[in-house]
């Protein structure tokens, strides 16, 4: 496999004609309003380091530390705003009490908006995530306030992020079929130690056209290599806002006995490499051609510099091996079934059927 060598190596964002480099900077971090983020000197430090690589594609979103994230991010664009991809999300709450102000639904989306575009100081947003299903807002409604964004210049693109399968390829048909801005990019958590998306998610968005943009592709810092078993006792549960980093990452399932397993694998990989685990493990998302870009959340200019060296890795088929089988999952019905030999030679016998090229 020939790896990408530089932020400069740009893709194309899903079928689309947008060029993004191929690892995006997460912002998330940007900010210390939950208690572990970076301050500006350190966020504005980070920024300028990977757009003056050539990185063009920034991910936030509307509730990222409070707003403070993408407050950063316009002070930090002014001047070479037209190089930038932004791109952020809608959906969560912005105000207590008003029971309109998160969701997927319009008046959510388009109040979401003007405050972003406000606290990003520009007058377009690249691409707009709805950020998380809420199982409430029927899917054309979501669909036209997309395009009519779009539509009014506010918008250059629209993507989905943290919503099943079943119901992205619905509005993706839906768009398709009535002329309406489609769904470009696919934003999920994408891990050695988050795979189920493979079952039905990625081949979606292969299917359909939508690049994956995964996050947490360090699996909230497990992948890193900075927790050990005592940490499982150590930690506790706590929501993105509250506690530290490590009770986040017991929080979301990350900080596990399997988790930690895996992570040891990834260890040996890196030292036979002569590389960190956060390189290893960056480099493996980057093997499936459907992934665009995975984020890169840091918090420190010395992550980032050593993230972006993930870019030159190249895994042996022997590591990529271990790396599959320590992480590997059940894919589940239908797949297994219809992977059998048994009901493929019910299928096809003998027939042989020449591959897509």
């Amino acid at each position: 496999m020939t790896n990408i060598l530089s932020l400069e190596s740009y893709r194309l964002l899903g079928r689309s004609g947008l060029r993004v480099s191929p690892m995006a900077l997460g912002t998330m971090t940007f900010g210390t309003d939950w208690g572990w983020g970076a301050d500006k000197s350190e966020a504005r430090r980070i920024f300028d380091a990977y757009v003056d690589r050539g990185g063009n594609f920034i991910d936030t979103a509307n509730r990222y530390t409070d707003g403070t994230s993408e407050r950063f991010i316009g002070a930090f664009a002014e001047g070479r705003r037209e190089q930038l991809v932004l791109a952020t999300k809608y959906t969560l709450p912005s105000r207590s009490g008003d029971p309109n102000s998160g969701g997927n639904h319009r008046k959510s989306m388009i109040r979401s908006v003007e405050e972003s575009l406000a606290r990003l100081k520009t007058d377009y947003i690249d691409l707009l995530y709805l950020h998380a299903w809420d199982f409430t807002t029927p899917v054309e409604e979501v669909l036209r306030a997309m395009d009519d964004l779009v539509r009014g210049g506010k918008l250059l693109y629209v993507g989905i992020s943290d919503t099943p399968a079943w119901q992205v390829s619905r509005m993706q048909a839906i768009a398709e079929l009535r002329g309406w801005s489609p769904l470009i990019a696919l934003q999920i958590e994408y891990n050695l130690l988050e795979r189920t998306v493979e079952r039905d998610l990625i081949p979606m968005a292969r299917e359909l056209g939508l690049g994956v943009i995964p996050w947490s592709p360090l699996a909230s810092g497990v992948l890193a290599g900075k927790y050990r078993q005592a940490d499982l006792d150590q930690g506790r549960s706590a929501p993105v806002g509250a506690g530290t980093r490590k009770d986040f990452a017991v929080a979301n399932g990350a900080l596990t006995e399997r988790g930690l397993a895996i992570a040891d694998v990834v260890r040996e990989v890196a030292a036979e490499l002569g590389r960190t685990p956060s390189q290893v493990a960056l480099a493996w998302t980057l093997l499936d051609h459907a992934v665009v870009a995975p984020i890169m959340g840091v918090r420190t200019l010395e992550q980032l510099e050593d993230n972006l060296c993930a870019l030159d890795v190249v895994l042996t088929e022997d590591q990529r091996t271990r790396l599959s089988e320590a992480s590997a999952i059940d894919l589940g019905f239908p797949h297994e079934f219809l992977s059998r030999a048994t009901t493929r030679n019910v299928m096809f016998g003998d027939m042989k059927i020449a591959a897509r090229r």
